[in-house]
């Protein structure tokens, strides 16, 4: 192996040309992943922000503030502005913590999961189309590229979240 080769580089020679349209084409698929979510909250007045934590939120009910900012990667103040408008607009409730009461445990409210499922009705119905167009083995090995992409922290995280799912 060649020194300074790591990985999968010393299998795999990839043109600059070639890097840039993947990376283009990542720009492109991300345009159409959001395009129909986005659709759905334009009149809403709610930003792919708000997606994020309705998703989140009903990924793991009861989830904290603090863990959500970890997720979610966004300054507090960001999210207090999103979390207030769900509140507010009765998406979202946050109750007080069982063991901590400074705690607030965020939660899904019967409006808001019915908005989340239209919001991922969407996005599943986009992958499923692409998933099914590519086949299983190109499955895997995109799966196993967005995770190599992933810094090691966002990687842990999504790992985490993966083993609650067992």
């Amino acid at each position: 192996m060649a020194e300074g080769n790591t990985g999968g580089e010393s299998l795999l020679f990839l043109t600059d040309e070639q890097l840039r349209k993947g990376i283009e084409a990542m720009f492109f698929a991300y345009r159409g992943f959001t395009a129909d979510p986005d659709r759905i909250l334009e009149g809403m007045d709610y930003g792919r922000a708000h997606h994020r934590a309705i998703h989140f939120i009903h990924r793991s009910p009861g989830t904290t503030v603090s863990n959500l900012l970890g997720i979610l990667g966004v300054t507090k103040q960001s999210l207090n502005r999103v979390l207030r408008t769900l509140i507010d607009d009765g998406l979202v409730e946050a109750r007080v913590g069982k063991d901590d009461k400074r705690e607030r445990n965020l939660h899904l409210t019967a409006k808001g999961q019915e908005l989340e499922r239209q919001l991922s009705d969407a996005q599943r119905a986009r992958m499923r189309a692409a998933y099914r167009a590519a086949g299983p083995a190109a499955v895997q090995g995109f799966r196993t590229v967005l995770e190599a992409m992933m810094d090691p922290e966002m990687r842990r995280q999504y790992q985490s979240l993966r083993e609650g799912e067992k």
